[in-house]
């Protein structure tokens, strides 16, 4: 296996969220741009067994240490024996042997058959099986149809893999497969990403932790919950912040405990220009603040910038525009920090089981979900109807332009599955 050493990033500079001069109201596409120009891998590498790789990020490419199979071997149970044979019925005498998984036959004499299992090494003398529904036999010698060609039933010294193939890739997203493959060829270790560490914090006066008590006013912070699940999800490591109020000293202090414990800062609500628009004056103050403005429905505001080192996501307070923003937005970079890499959902083509009229002048996401083979948008697009998630299982694509959709046409539709949920 290469060898590469743990070199550690660098960090990402104090300027790299910003706009080319004069730019305002930004379409998405640009956005994700920019914002892909901007973000780099922040995580360093360590070993991992293998029992605790699943979910995490590969670092390098790894090889194969050994070839599967690592020994030509038998795919069936039956009987062996050297060379193919044509039409016609054949008789072999039967050898006083036995070949099974996990042993180490010895050599079958020439003009002789023996019985082979499943799994076993093909031993000398052993290039071809006959299965053993096609074989019968008196104990000493067996008879069967042919033709048979040489070679059947058995499976070549690898023909899957081959020692020194690389079998995984840099940025690879590990599965229990891809940990039953390095395992097959011999691999104990990966060497994988460190944890993304992403602190998720909600702002906000009217917000009460679930399960508490309301006062008039209050609601509960849906945030919160949603977006260090869906961070865990994406093999990260979910950095619970809490809360904190309308308090400008209260949120440099958090911000402060986060900078020492995080690689990367989400915040919800606070992100635009108002009176308690709080996260963004604080990065207003470190001289990082960009506030975009994006041609996005819902969403429209994001505010990113740095705080002692970390970057920080200032998305909007609304549970729907915040899931979705984390999705277009945050996702994608979260992931290269992390090492994956820049990843965005391949689209389905699919037809609508709905009728739109949508005007231009921003891309917009309708939750969704299918039907028979056919998308269904929920009943509402407002994006207070947070129930609207919980329904979805993806997101309809609209593009920036305007367009007329008929029931039937097609639609670019976006499961949450592509997005790693």
């Amino acid at each position: 296996m290469r060898h590469r050493p743990a070199l550690s990033p660098p960090p990402m500079r104090n300027d790299c969220f910003a706009l080319p001069a004069g730019v305002d109201w930004i379409p998405v596409e640009t956005a994700l741009a920019h914002l892909k120009s901007a973000v780099s891998v922040q995580s360093g590498v360590e070993t991992l067994p293998l029992v605790r790789a699943r979910g995490r990020i590969l670092a390098q490419d790894v090889q194969a240490l050994t070839s599967h199979p690592p020994h030509a071997n038998t795919a069936v149970d039956g009987y062996g024996f050297a060379g193919g044979r044509g039409e016609g019925v054949h008789h072999l005498p039967l050898a006083n042997a036995r070949a099974a998984a996990g042993q180490a036959p010895k050599a079958l004499p020439q003009g002789h058959a023996m019985r082979i299992l499943t799994g076993a090494v093909l031993p000398q003398g052993v290039d071809t099986v006959v299965l053993q529904e096609d074989v019968t036999t008196d104990g000493q010698h067996i008879a069967f149809q042919g033709p048979i060609k040489r070679g059947s039933n058995t499976r070549r010294a690898g023909e899957d893999v081959i020692a020194g193939d690389v079998i995984l890739t840099e940025g690879r997203l590990i599965t229990p497969a891809d940990l039953g493959l390095a395992a097959t060829v011999g691999l104990g270790t990966l060497p994988m990403r460190k944890q993304l560490r992403v602190g998720v914090l909600s702002t906000g006066e009217e917000l009460v932790q679930a399960g508490g008590k309301t006062r008039p006013g209050q609601i509960y912070d849906a945030n919160r919950p949603m977006l260090l699940s869906m961070i865990e999800a994406w093999g990260m490591r979910a950095v619970d912040l809490g809360h904190v109020g309308d308090d400008r000293s209260d949120l440099r202090a958090r911000f402060n405990q986060a900078a020492a414990q995080c690689d990367v800062i989400i915040t919800s609500g606070g992100a635009s220009a108002g009176d308690e628009d709080h996260v963004s004056a604080l990065l207003c103050e470190t001289g990082s603040m960009q506030l975009w403005r994006i041609a996005v429905k819902p969403g429209r505001p994001l505010a990113l910038g740095m705080w002692q080192g970390a970057p920080v996501f200032g998305l909007p307070g609304n549970p729907v525009a915040a899931f979705v923003c984390t999705l277009i937005f945050a996702r994608p970079a979260l992931m290269t920090m992390a090492g994956a890499g820049w990843l965005e959902p391949e689209p389905l083509m699919l037809p609508a089981a709905f009728a739109k009229n949508k005007k231009p002048g921003r891309r917009e996401y309708l939750r969704a979900r299918l039907d028979g083979g056919r998308v269904q948008r929920f009943t509402s697009e407002g994006s207070g109807r947070i129930s609207g998630l919980s329904w979805a299982t993806g997101l309809v694509e609209l593009p920036h332009e305007g367009a007329i959709i008929n029931e039937g046409d097609l639609v670019r539709y976006l499961p949450f599955a592509g997005f790693g949920l």
